[in-house]
């Protein structure tokens, strides 16, 4: 089977099998809108039960429209044309490296130009629509800008790095590239709480109180040592409320939305935290971490692998820059099509991550009271408007966290199946 051949399979097979998931999703939402499920029935009421329901459909959509203009872009960058044609743009204004730098630029820049319409769409009308958006259109472009130039800024010079490995590595470059890009991935953790996120949102210490207490208590049970305890101004862009903890080593942050906070009793804030610190103390990030590695070492030796293949180019319909070199337009289109060829193992993925979901939760139960997490979910799914009635097929291939029920079932039989 021709490359072009094999490609456009996994291409149909990914495109039917999302088309058909998503239409699932729609009928099963839909067909479960009118009645609140049993479990839930003394706590969700109807009217915000057919909100989530309607908000979880209007994603789909909008989903599967993102889905077709993906598709439409993809083909038009490969089969028609594109990519060829934006090479020539960029050839001319640099040789060697510089040159492939400037054809990764512009692709990337096209894209986030052709992202931004749909995206603005979900923020200002979808997230509006069902109450969500706090955002006004200044902060949103402002964001996509700064998106722009920190990517160059931090993205560039590892691109460029990548390249020139690439180039004058040998045939092992890309087991030197693969350790400088898992490097600059655990810097970017280290950086992210204390440099990055700042630049989009504001931190406050939270406030001395018996909330922060109680929190702080938490932490000394659980043994987990932090660089300090924020409220982040979550609610200038959204009013869904979350929290997390980030970083590496001592430089580790505990950030709650502000929203999450004005919501919330003390004693759900206290369960949903000893949820996040089950992660840390089941070492799901380490695990992820070494997963990410292992993974990401497979891939750039696919890499290795097709860029000294002709057909890899030429049956995707682009004609590679010989005179400076394959590289670029190798990484841009392994980044294309890779997608489409391991979206059929995605269910895998989420299964791991629904398997630590219940791990953290078993350990939350233990740390704190589980009724509190309890309610705390419930109050979560209902104030984010997520759906209790996912279709389970559907769930099994997106949904990074059990569905509701399952998930609340599972944390009543971990105390004796007490209410």
């Amino acid at each position: 089977m021709a490359w072009t051949e094999l490609f456009l399979l996994a291409l149909g097979i990914s495109l039917g099998l999302r088309f058909w998931l998503a239409s699932r999703q729609i009928r099963h939402v839909a067909k479960n809108r009118a009645v609140v499920p049993a479990e839930f029935r003394d706590q969700i009421p109807l009217a915000a039960h057919q909100k989530a329901a309607d908000y979880t459909i209007a994603k789909v959509r909008l989903g599967l429209i993102s889905l077709a203009i993906e598709t439409v872009v993809l083909i038009g960058f490969t089969q028609l044309g594109g990519l060829d044609w934006v090479q020539s743009q960029t050839t001319g204004l640099a040789t060697g490296i510089w040159a492939g730098l400037a054809l990764i630029a512009a692709v990337g820049l096209i894209s986030s130009i052709i992202d931004l319409p749909l995206s603005y769409y979900k923020q200002f009308v979808t997230e509006a629509q069902f109450g969500f958006n706090r955002m006004s259109k200044g902060l949103f472009f402002g964001d996509w800008l700064k998106g722009i130039l920190l990517g160059a800024a931090l993205g560039g010079p590892l691109v460029f790095a990548v390249l020139y490995l690439m180039r004058e590595a040998g045939q092992a470059w890309w087991i030197w590239a693969w350790a400088l890009w898992f490097t600059f991935s655990l810097l970017m953790m280290w950086l992210f709480p204390t440099v990055i996120a700042p630049m989009f949102n504001k931190f406050e210490p939270l406030a001395e109180g018996t909330t922060r207490a109680r929190i702080i208590s938490l932490l000394q049970r659980c043994g987990f040592d932090s660089d300090g305890l924020f409220v982040m101004d979550g609610s200038k862009r959204s009013s869904h409320g979350n929290a997390y903890f980030s970083g590496m080593g001592k430089a580790k942050r505990i950030v709650f939305f502000d929203t999450l906070l004005e919501r919330l009793s003390e004693d759900q804030i206290e369960a949903v935290l000893a949820h996040e610190l089950g992660h840390f103390k089941k070492k799901h990030i380490r695990k992820h971490l070494i997963f990410s590695g292992v993974s990401s070492l497979v891939m750039f030796a696919v890499l290795g692998w097709l860029m000294n293949a002709s057909w890899f180019y030429t049956d995707l319909g682009v004609t590679p820059d010989l005179a400076n070199g394959p590289q670029a337009m190798a990484m841009i289109l392994f980044m294309m099509v890779m997608p489409y060829f391991v979206f059929p193992v995605r269910p895998l993925m989420s299964w791991l991550s629904r398997k630590h979901e219940f791990e953290a939760d078993a350990y939350a139960a233990a740390q704190s009271d589980y009724k509190a997490l309890i309610s705390a979910l419930v109050k979560l799914y209902e104030d984010n408007a997520s759906t209790l009635t996912p279709d389970p097929l559907h769930s099994a291939f997106y949904d990074s966290h059990p569905p509701a029920a399952i998930r609340i079932q599972h944390l009543r039989q971990l105390s004796g199946g007490a209410a």
